[in-house]
């Protein structure tokens, strides 16, 4: 059995049905894996997340010796709320040569391609393995648990081909990423008795406004990392949350931020100096008019940077199967940069363009599914 655009649209028509936003459950869309992959008589490994309500799926086609591939990708969409879509986000509608729905390009149309190859992996002198992990979106918090069992249960494999978006270019740098919460606890009175609150609302103001500052600082004064657009460790605050009434001096606000952290610009000294700001410039004048006010900044979840590597394995393969000789490196985060902490040769290279991911209408071409798909298949017989 040969695939082809048709199988590929078929297989992504069911996985984009699957309502996989991070903020549910990802079983369903692992279970029609597990069974289209026992279809071919291929085994499949799951690690589950702590609530048992998601989970990784690690699976092996192939000979259980060294030197395979591993092809990684993330089950998980953002929220499409708020956004106006021309069609049911979560039914893959096609026109004008496009490929409609939540995930097509971001990135479930990678997984379809190598599901619907599965067939064609026989013969293989060296494995493929499949490696689909939860919650990348949300910042990367499968991947670990996912990486350990690669560690564990598989021999050493030569390469691993993360397949974000990336219109088909191989990247071999990212940056990483750390995703943190601020609570300001301030002091409630009458909002006619100024002088007897901490307003949390404005000290969170005043603290947004100074990571803004940073991040002006940085975009003006570096470190660079020249082959990233922008080439700048980034911060940005995306919620704010805070007050009960406009006539009470708020008593919390909390806000969450992220820090897009190039390899030359770490994001622990960012946070530590925030927290050092917070303590010495800010709390000393919230704790003189109400002893309990405090500013409290929480790391939920980060992951490292995809640093490159001259001397990468993973690199000058995806190199040989795309047909180029340049590589490209991206200011987004993904799961490669983990990988490559474990110390496994990591590269990204998938079809579609990062402009749609994320977007209302998510689309990607059948130009690029077709490109994916010669890819994976070049991959399958340089393995044989």
């Amino acid at each position: 059995m040969t695939a082809g655009l048709a199988q590929v649209q078929t297989l992504l028509e069911r996985l984009v049905a699957f309502d996989t936003v991070s903020r549910n459950s990802n079983l369903e869309l692992i279970d029609f894996v597990r069974h289209w992959l026992a279809r071919y008589g291929v085994a499949s490994h799951l690690v589950t997340s702590d609530d048992g309500e998601k989970a990784n799926l690690l699976a092996t086609v192939g000979p259980m010796v060294p030197g395979g591939v591993v092809l990684s990708g993330h089950t998980d969409v953002v929220p499409v709320d708020g956004q106006r879509w021309s069609s049911d986000p979560f039914r893959l509608t096609e026109r004008n040569g496009r490929l409609y729905g939540r995930g097509t390009c971001d990135m479930k149309c990678f997984l379809a391609i190598a599901l619907a190859l599965v067939p064609e992996m026989r013969g293989l002198k060296r494995p493929v393995h499949l490696a689909f992990s939860y919650d990348e979106e949300i910042g990367c918090r499968g991947a670990p648990g996912l990486i350990e069992a690669i560690r564990v249960r598989l021999p050493p494999p030569a390469a691993v081909i993360v397949g974000e978006p990336t219109g088909m270019d191989v990247v071999s740098a990212h940056k990483g990423i750390a995703v943190l919460r601020t609570v300001v606890t301030g002091h409630e009175a009458h909002s006619s008795q100024t002088h007897r609150g901490v307003s949390a609302v404005t000290t969170a103001a005043r603290l947004i406004a100074h990571l803004d500052d940073l991040a002006r600082h940085r975009a003006v004064a570096g470190p660079f990392a020249a082959a990233i657009e922008p080439p700048q460790t980034t911060i940005h605050v995306g919620t704010v949350h805070g007050g009960t009434a406009v006539n009470i001096i708020s008593r919390e606000c909390r806000f969450e931020w992220d820090i897009r952290a190039i390899a030359e610009d770490p994001p622990e000294p960012i946070v530590e100096a925030f927290r050092r700001h917070c303590a010495e410039r800010v709390e000393p004048g919230m704790k003189r008019i109400a002893p309990g006010c405090s500013v409290a900044t929480k790391v939920l979840v980060e992951a490292p940077p995809l640093a490159h590597e001259q001397a990468n394995p993973a690199l000058e393969l995806a190199c040989r199967l795309a047909g180029v000789d340049t590589t490209t490196q991206v200011p987004f985060a993904a799961e490669a940069g983990l990988f490559q902490r474990a110390g496994l040769a990591s590269v990204i290279c998938g079809p579609g363009s990062i402009e749609q991911a994320h977007q209302p209408d998510e689309y990607i071409t059948l130009e690029q599914v077709q490109a994916g798909l010669e890819f994976q298949r070049r991959l399958i017989a340089a393995l044989c």
